[in-house]
């Protein structure tokens, strides 16, 4: 049945166009002729299931395919960083699983077993965990799975509160239907704001009933946008896992699909502990990781979400766990001066300047009020400089920013690829620097790693010190 799977895949980007097609009645009927290459799509994924042959040789995975144009792919067990395996609602009900043996750098996965029963995918999880650890020349009997963390439907109702998943679907919906019929969204809202306000007039709002309908309407958004969240969330983190098997994290979740991805311990390049102001409020923090897996456009198969939403306790026991030698407790955090919030509140200036002159040009006087963003962005400056902190460790350098939305940002030494000390005319002019530190997989969401308005003699003091630490450790990933 591996046609069948594949099939689907391919039907998947027709999804869009055909609901625009049949629900709006618009779309341009060329896009839909790239259909009849799906048939033959499903004839060529059949003759590769034919065709296609796995096997173990001593320290490598053996991969053969194709029948007039042969290839065969040595995948060594030391190189593979990750192991996903994903099971759609289609996969569940057949008892099939599709598995990805991933690497570092590589833009595509070594190995991909569309469909292999769900026996044979743990089966081949285990045999590559087990064979990464005899590379590895770890002891026998270290591959008892040990929970780490587990998510009742509480916390995953918890994770659904303070995430902006449902902003974000309803963006990408917008954004699709947009492409397709631009003229649709602009007509939905003018005639839903016609029938409104036609009915306030009727009834004779007043300024009070109109700004108390504006406000029970953006609560009434908040609210179904949150709940959006919070059905998404069950649906991806429904029975989160986080588990250890010997040197090895695995990771599984889902309700209707389920997700599971498991990558070695030594492959984590950097942290990010996450606190938003929702985060404060429920007592809650995020823990994230960067593993040196690069991956395709939105298919993401890296291990990510070491704990997607734990007390702090629990967040600082897993890093003391997970980076024993860091000693995270013990850190000593160097604060970044605090004269430096102009520096952080510099660009607002102009941007701010510009919105206001736009809207006093199309607004009259009244568009000058923009300027009062001003006065809060300095505030805004001078609580991220009054929080913003460094701090270096025998084993480990760290960074914390934020003010609601605050996050610590961390790597091991050992970690580190490059250093890059960046000065800029005005870091000349006001004697400061700043230190880029890189790491494999860094995830673009993720924030940077650096050392931000700091005296240029610090810096250099720092920067020769780390790269005599990056010199003298091998770097492991």
């Amino acid at each position: 049945m591996s046609w069948l799977f594949v099939l689907v895949a391919q039907l998947r980007q027709f999804i869009v166009p055909l609901l625009a097609l049949l629900v709006f009645g618009q779309g341009d009927r060329n896009e839909l002729w790239p259909l009849i290459g799906v048939g033959v799509l499903a004839l060529v994924s059949l003759w590769q299931y034919f065709t296609y042959r796995y096997g173990v040789a001593d320290d490598a995975l053996v991969v053969r395919s194709g029948l007039l144009e042969r290839s065969v792919r040595v995948i060594p067990f030391a190189r593979i960083h990750n192991v996903a395996l994903q099971q759609s609602v289609l996969h569940r009900l057949f008892d099939v699983a599709e598995v990805r043996l991933e690497s570092a750098g590589g833009k595509k996965p070594e190995a991909e077993m569309r469909v292999l029963r769900l026996d044979d995918a743990l089966a081949l999880e285990a045999l590559v965990r087990r064979r990464g650890r005899a590379a590895a020349a770890m002891p026998a009997g270290t591959d008892a799975a040990t929970a780490l963390l587990e998510l009742p439907t509480a916390e995953v109702l918890r994770l659904g509160l303070v995430s902006n998943r449902g902003l974000i679907l309803v963006g990408a919906a917008f954004a699709g239907v947009s492409q397709f019929n631009r003229d649709l969204i602009p007509q939905l809202f003018e005639r839903w704001g016609g029938a409104l306000f036609g009915w306030a007039g009727e009834h004779g709002f007043g300024p009070t009933q109109y700004l108390l309908a504006g406000a029970s309407l953006v609560l009434l958004a908040v609210l179904l946008l949150r709940l959006l969240s919070v059905v998404l969330a069950l649906l991806q983190y429904h029975g989160f896992r986080l588990s250890e098997h010997g040197r090895r994290l695995t990771v599984e979740r889902g309700l209707a699909a389920r997700w599971r991805t498991s990558a070695s311990r030594r492959r984590i390049q950097a942290w990010t502990l996450r606190e938003g102001l929702m985060h404060r409020w429920l007592g809650r923090r995020s823990l994230e990781v960067d593993t040196a897996v690069a991956e395709e456009q939105n298919q993401q198969r890296a291990l990510r979400e070491v704990a997607p939403i734990a007390t702090p306790a629990r967040c600082r026991a897993l890093i003391d766990h997970l980076l024993p030698r860091a000693r995270w407790d013990a850190l000593e955090w160097r604060p970044v001066p605090p004269r430096s919030w102009w520096r952080r509140w510099l660009p607002s200036i102009p941007l701010t300047a510009l919105a206001a002159a736009v809207l006093a040009w199309h607004f009259g006087g009244v568009g000058l009020l923009a300027l009062a963003w001003l006065p809060w962005s300095a505030f805004v400056a001078r609580r991220h400089a009054a929080r913003a902190a460094w701090a270096l460790g025998p084993e480990l350098v760290a960074v914390r920013e934020g003010w609601l939305a605050r996050h610590w940002r961390f790597a091991e030494l050992d970690k580190l690829q490059a250093l890059h000390l960046v000065r800029s005319p005005l870091d000349r002019r006001c004697g400061t620097a700043t230190l880029w530190l890189d790491t494999a997989g860094a995830s673009p969401m993720a924030p940077p790693l650096r050392l931000r308005f700091l005296p240029l003699a610090e810096v250099e003091v720092l920067y020769a010190r780390l790269s005599r630490e990056v010199a003298r450790r091998p770097l492991r990933w």
